[in-house]
């Protein structure tokens, strides 16, 4: 039985500590915080089942504030509830340099599972959660998201929602927050509550309008939740800024108030909601029940050896497929998703063997990277997402806030460059190495056979954080010849060279591919040059590319199936920036290509064998 009265004073207090933390520090949202106080109240001290003092639990709900901004109730949820990490004199720290109560939350906070704030993205990695609870670990836990209702205009979030409805995610529930009012103007359906209802109903949800600031009305709505057989949408109808018995009188649903401290009224509204608050008031979390145990896998390893033969060509995606089913055999945390590309991208290899771990996400390539995130946290699995490389675009900001998230996803992406032929722009990934190369904890590898793509899938699994592997197209020659062949992230390799090298040839890919014909060549004319496979484009051998340079002249050409801004020729050029006479010269693609045959257009745009050579030729003129 709920104790509403206590319900409501935690509410007060979570109000109190909003508007104080704000004021401490002179920026923040406290009427977005006080529009969810009531909510928050229910949840953290009826509803969700969780140990304060283990906020990450492998059995405890989950939570998303995916209304990032609110983030001042949220640290005065946990501090309420008994975080013993949290105390009030840190609530008055909200925002100060060095101190971990951030603006947005982010997951320095060990209560944090992802950052927010950017919004609209809070869903689809609540979903990613809610699916692997249901499917992959099998348990009880719950995962709540709430949402502003600003953040529903995103196309993300119905993304999820349609997720989340389409594999009847009954464990999973959304609040909305819809207190009507945004930044700058109203929210698009202010309080029409019904038609936010037919919406989310329209995706296959249950869902519940309610006066979010009646304590009761938010109990028996958690109750229908857990109650359906679908994943539920609880929708309350709150005001921006609200307090009880109208304090908070020209505050209250009142636009110019957002991201605003209140200043003075600030202390007026607190003294009155403290005149009819207990601020000790205090209920104990429920505890979960669950008997999952804490995941921490060990090193994992291909199920066996790349086998291919001298003379195999072989397209690194189909090797992708190959060594994801390899990984799923001896890990069985690893899990795939797509964005039904998945028999191009050659995931499908994975879904055969495994169609319990598979998760078809459709074409939906933002929520495809949110439940990547989602599936990742708590390391309750290793998730492997792959699309056409050019689609992650779509997804960037995704990317974006799961480098700051601390997520630990792994992103392949095939179809890339110029190579792929008659597709067309569209379908060309040009930007790709420069977009994921820009993220400061990304991890970018771009094998050039089937040896080194499918060692490049076992690192991937075994390094921390967000990882991109570029996949290509055309089938490609073998260039390891010894199948226990050892890649390293970090590390490139020499695979041709001499003693009288004039240039070196920096590729990847179809462009490796390519610089071994264009060595043959010159080989051939009596000009030794030396050819490194990159492999690693973030991070960068440097020192590898410092030596061959010093060993070949001082002269590198680098060659990619890429824009020639921000990718392996700009990698290059960093690296050896510091580096006294060194020249770099880049070749990729300077114009957006058009249809045609991949060969035609691997030398119309300047990277094929014979565009090499005249570089090559032109450099030592």
């Amino acid at each position: 039985m709920a104790d509403i009265k206590t319900l409501k004073d935690i509410a007060n207090r979570l109000r109190v500590y909003s508007i104080e933390s704000t004021t401490a520090a002179k920026s923040g949202h406290p009427t977005s915080c006080m529009s969810a106080a009531d909510i928050m109240a229910v949840l953290f001290h009826h509803e969700m089942k969780y140990d304060v003092k283990v906020p990450r639990g492998a059995n405890n709900d989950r939570f998303i504030l995916s209304k990032g901004h609110a983030a001042p109730v949220l640290y005065a949820a946990w501090h309420v509830a008994g975080h013993p990490g949290i105390t009030h004199d840190d609530l008055l720290q909200l925002r100060k340099m060095g101190h971990p109560l951030e603006g947005h939350p982010t997951p320095r906070l060990d209560f944090v599972d992802v950052a927010t704030g950017s919004l609209g993205q809070g869903l689809s990695v609540a979903a990613g959660m809610a699916y692997t609870g249901k499917f992959f670990d099998k348990s009880d836990y719950r995962v709540y998201c709430m949402l502003g209702d600003g953040e529903s205009a995103e196309g993300s979030v119905w993304e999820a929602a349609s997720f989340a409805g389409h594999y009847k995610l009954n464990n999973l529930v959304c609040i909305v927050d819809v207190n009507r009012l945004g930044q700058s103007d109203p929210a698009a359906l202010q309080h029409d509550m019904e038609s936010y209802k037919k919406r989310f109903e329209s995706f296959g949800w249950e869902a519940a309008v309610v006066d979010g600031h009646d304590i009761a009305a938010i109990v028996a709505a958690f109750e229908k939740a857990r109650a359906s057989d679908k994943p539920f949408g609880l929708l309350a109808k709150t005001f921006k800024g609200f307090a009880y018995d109208n304090v908070a009188e020209g505050i209250a649903d009142q636009m110019n108030w957002h991201g605003k401290p209140l200043g003075d009224r600030g202390a007026e509204i607190i003294e009155k909601i403290k005149a009819t608050t207990n601020m000790e008031a205090f209920i104990a979390p429920p505890a979960p029940a669950g008997k999952l145990s804490e995941n921490t896998p060990a090193q994992v390893t291909l199920s066996s050896a790349p086998a291919y033969k001298a003379d195999d060509k072989v397209a690194t995606r189909v090797a992708y497929g190959t060594a994801l089913k390899k990984l799923g055999e001896s890990c069985d945390r690893v899990v795939a998703m797509d964005g039904d590309t998945k028999n191009s991208t050659f995931a499908i290899t994975f879904q055969k063997e495994f169609p319990e771990r598979f998760v078809e996400c459709f074409i939906a390539e933002q929520n495809l990277v949110g439940v990547a995130i989602g599936c990742g946290c708590r390391k309750r699995t290793i998730p492997f997402a792959s699309t056409f490389s050019a689609f992650f675009s779509r997804a960037y900001d995704q990317i974006r806030m799961g480098a700051i998230s601390q997520a630990n996803i792994k992103l392949v992406g095939s179809h890339a460059g110029v190579s792929i032929g008659e597709d067309g722009p569209s379908q060309m990934a040009l930007e790709d190495l420069a977009m994921f190369r820009a993220i400061p904890t990304a991890t970018v590898l771009y094998p050039s056979d089937p040896v080194s793509m499918e060692r490049a899938v076992e690192l991937a699994a075994n390094t921390e954080g967000i990882v991109f592997i570029r996949s290509s197209r055309p089938a490609l020659p073998l260039i390891y010849s010894d199948m226990n062949e050892k890649f390293e992230v970090g590390k490139g390799k020499v695979v041709k060279s001499s003693d009288s090298d004039k240039a070196v040839l920096v590729g990847a890919g179809i462009t490796l591919a390519e610089a071994v014909k264009a060595y043959e060549t010159l080989k051939a004319e009596g000009t030794n040059v030396r050819v490194v496979d990159i492999f690693s484009v973030k991070p960068i051998d440097q020192q590898l590319l410092i030596d061959s340079a010093n060993a070949a002249g001082k002269k590198v050409i680098t060659v990619e199936d890429h824009y020639r801004n921000g990718g392996i020729g700009s990698a290059v050029a960093e690296a050896l920036s510091e580096e006294a006479g060194i020249t770099v010269k880049i070749l990729g693609v300077t114009e957006i290509p058009a249809s045609g045959p991949s060969a035609v257009l691997i030398d119309q745009h300047g990277i094929s064998a014979a565009k090499i050579v005249a570089a090559v030729k032109k450099s030592l003129a």
